[in-house]
């Protein structure tokens, strides 16, 4: 956790002989808590001062990495215990476990079912992070779908088995992947971290209670492990929710740096109903990876779809550029949506315009990311507002008509908009819903 510019002065040699480029110690203290200079600046800077100037600059959760280029994710590098103080940072990673006892066709088929899970939502992708691949038969059968993923590469792997062997043989087909290694415990902790320390990999770290994770974090640590994703294991729903609340709380608020690394929850063997309730009960509180034996889009879709929400900035709404978008076969005669750039308004008007079958144009108007009613509460979705957007768009040269749709609960502003623009506006259905069935009737 960062420190004070004033618990930072307690630390310096309060000797303001200004070699380190500002004229007193308390300068220099205030320059470092903004990251603005390094403590090396400071000539007189004791070993112990630098250890704790070091440490307090990490993240309390420690950002770890796993996956390379386009199927990388990171989790971790959290910096607060609920979103509206100021968001998440990692979504969680959403992944599946294939067990290599499945049958070769099985195997094949869940993968490419996998694949098809790839949705987007307002203007962002939602899809499958990682695919765990358990060793539950024999050694031969577990380097061939390890393999057989490695040439895939559409997807961050975890390595699951309990033999070091085996893993290490599957560690050399695709080290350069990056795989998260699945897992180190009291019982094989030496064995794990040799492994960890040689492929120079993120560990997962599993124990029953906070405290047994704390020591064999710490142990870890004295072999310069320091990539580690935490797991609790052989606990119940409630306990596992507990006892990750704690690990947040405790990395957050008392800087115990044992506890401050990502976590991961696995859950199988349950009704695919309460599979998914487990699952986003975990995603909001505080799973960095989860992990799950379901694999079909009517259940994944509400999982990945509520990490999104979790996971989306509250200070900063989901916007498409402003702009004039053509949906559909567009012509001069085309009729002309008025919106906001605010996702999902665009997205659902969008949605519906396209199933009109109706080529139109949408003109998104730039409200700072906030929807209709919001937008014109505001004064920023107006008869101005939406004039300056027209000239901007050049929708004259676009269009030959000079008729203009809003949505319907701000019919209020037509005539202004009218007189302002010099355009005709026609009010359109208040719910977007609506939309399919005002444009097939429309007589332009």
């Amino acid at each position: 956790m960062a420190l004070s510019g004033l618990e930072i002065y307690k630390l310096l040699p309060k000797t303001n002989c200004r070699q380190c480029g500002f004229p007193t110690c308390l300068a220099f203290a205030m320059q470092l808590a903004k990251k603005a200079v390094s403590p090396d600046k400071c000539p007189f800077l004791t070993e112990e001062a630098k250890k704790i100037l070091e440490e307090s600059s990490l993240p309390p959760i420690r950002l770890v990495t796993i996956g390379k280029e386009e199927s990388q994710i990171q989790i971790g590098d959290e910096t607060v215990l609920f979103r509206h103080e100021e968001k998440f940072r990692h979504p969680t990673g959403i992944g599946i476990i294939i067990d290599d006892d499945l049958s070769d066709k099985e195997i094949f088929e869940r993968i490419q079912k996998i694949k098809t899970i790839d949705f987007e939502r307002v203007g962002q992708r939602l899809k499958i992070d990682l695919i765990a691949i358990r060793n539950k038969s024999s050694e031969d059968k577990f380097l061939k779908v390890v393999n057989l993923l490695a040439k895939e590469n559409s997807f961050a792997l975890v390595l699951m088995s309990e033999n070091k062997a085996t893993l290490k043989k599957a560690l050399d087909l695709v080290k350069d992947l990056r795989p998260l290694i699945y897992k180190a415990t009291s019982k094989n902790l030496l064995e794990f971290a040799s492994l960890g320390k040689e492929y120079n990999l993120a560990l997962v770290v599993s124990g029953k209670d906070l405290d047994e994770l704390s020591e064999l974090t710490k142990d870890l640590n004295k072999q310069s492990l320091n990539d580690l994703v935490l797991e609790i294991e052989d606990s119940s729903f409630l306990e596992i929710l507990w006892k990750l609340t704690q690990i947040r709380r405790l990395a957050l608020k008392k800087k115990e740096r044992s506890l401050g690394y990502p976590t991961l929850v696995v859950i199988e063997n349950l009704d695919k109903d309460l599979a998914v309730l487990f699952a986003v009960s975990f995603i909001a509180k505080y799973a960095g990876i989860v992990l799950l034996d379901i694999f079909s889009p009517e259940e994944l879709l509400g999982i990945l779809t509520l990490r999104q929400n979790i996971y989306t900035d509250p200070q900063k709404p989901l916007q498409v550029e402003p702009k004039l978008y053509p949906v559909g076969t567009v012509n001069k005669n085309s009729p002309v949506l008025i919106t906001t750039n605010f996702s999902l308004t665009y997205y659902t008007v969008l949605g519906e315009v396209e199933a009109s079958k109706v080529g139109s144009y949408i003109l998104s108007v730039n409200t700072e990311g906030m929807s209709v009613l919001t937008a014109w509460a505001a004064e920023k979705f107006t008869a101005e507002t939406i004039t300056q957007s027209i000239e901007k768009a050049n929708l004259k040269d676009v269009v030959s008509h000079k008729r203009l749709i809003i949505p319907g609960y701000v019919a209020i502003m037509s005539g202004e908009l009218e007189e302002k623009s010099g355009w005709q506006v026609m009010v359109g259905p208040k719910e977007a819903s609506g939309i399919p069935a005002f444009l097939k009737n429309l007589s332009l």
